[in-house]
């Protein structure tokens, strides 16, 4: 689970990235949304994507210990 969440943050940053450069700047707030959700995720265990990612039954827990 934790692989996945990694694998579509990365793109969605590399994604973002690419839109803001070729069609506008404000691409760049969801690269700040993705980047946000990653850092909070690291505080609080809440993962949106991994909520998602449960119920396209992928199951797991990307924040178990």
């Amino acid at each position: 689970m934790e692989m996945i969440i990694r694998r579509v943050a990365g793109t969605f940053v590399l994604l973002s990235l690419i839109l803001a450069h070729y069609h506008s700047p404000h691409w760049l707030w969801f690269t700040a949304f993705v980047g946000f959700n990653l850092l909070q995720s690291s505080f609080t265990r809440f993962c949106p994507l991994e909520i998602v990612l449960r119920k396209l039954g992928k199951g797991g827990c990307c924040c178990a210990k």
